[in-house]
This record gives structure tokens, sequence and C-alpha cells, in this order.
């Protein structure tokens, strides 16, 4: 039985890639960096040489993993935590709140108008919610 602990990552050792695309990590000579033949993406050891961070402009946020001796674990970030509370509370605000005072407000030609204005401003933060959630 494999160890959940992580492990210290080999340089000279070729690993899975953790992008989920069926690559291989190849050690970058001269660097403490792995990259994938498969993806093209480049990979850095940080953590005393105990996580694998993505180097990706593409995302808003670090991705970084740990090697347990068979497979890499998502290490979560802070950043992907804070999301969900700000999401949620931006939906109960136009929902609980503004919505039921914006069909007060309008007259009844409008209501249709402001109800669809409030279902789209809460569906946006339910889209970047699940956007940041999706990987």
């Amino acid at each position: 039985m494999q160890s959940k602990k992580a492990e210290k990552i080999d340089l000279n050792v070729e690993y899975p890639c953790p992008c989920r695309r069926r690559g291989t990590l190849i050690p970058i000579t001269l660097t403490e960096a792995f990259g994938c033949d498969r993806c093209q993406q480049i990979f850095v050891v940080e953590d005393n040489g105990r996580a694998l961070e993505q180097l990706s402009t593409t995302y808003p946020y670090k991705r970084t993993w740990h090697w347990n001796g068979s497979h890499w674990q998502v290490v979560n970030s802070r950043l992907r935590e804070s999301y969900m509370p700000v999401a949620l509370g931006i939906i109960f605000v136009l929902v609980i709140i503004w919505l039921p005072l914006a069909l007060r407000l309008a007259s009844g030609s409008n209501i249709i108008a402001w109800a669809l204005v409030a279902v789209l401003l809460a569906v946006l933060p339910a889209l970047m919610v699940w956007l940041t959630y999706r990987r």
C-alpha cells in the first residue's frame, strides 16, 4: 500500500503528467524543472523538492501537486477557496435583496426586463464558481 504522504520528487526520474493527458514528465537538463512530452507544459519543483508547480499564464492561480508514490495529488489553492463565499454573497444580495426591490419599483411592463437582468446577474457568479472548480 502506497503512503498518502508527499514524497520528495527525484529530478532524475520520469513521472506521469499531472494534467491528465497521459503524458510523461521528462527532466529538463540543468534545471529543477520537468517538461511534459504530451501537453508541452513546464513544471517547476518547489517546497524543498516536495511539490510540483505548473508554470502557466493561462490560470489565475498557481496549480500545484504533491507526489505520493503512485500518483499526483492536487494541493488546494487559497485563492480557489475564496471564490465560493464571494460568489454566494453576490447571489444572495442579488436574489434576496435586489430582485424584490427592483420588482417593487418597476412598472407593469418592465417587470420581465428587471427579472431577466436579475437572473443574468445571478448566473454570472455561478458561472465564475463553475469555471473555478471545473479542474
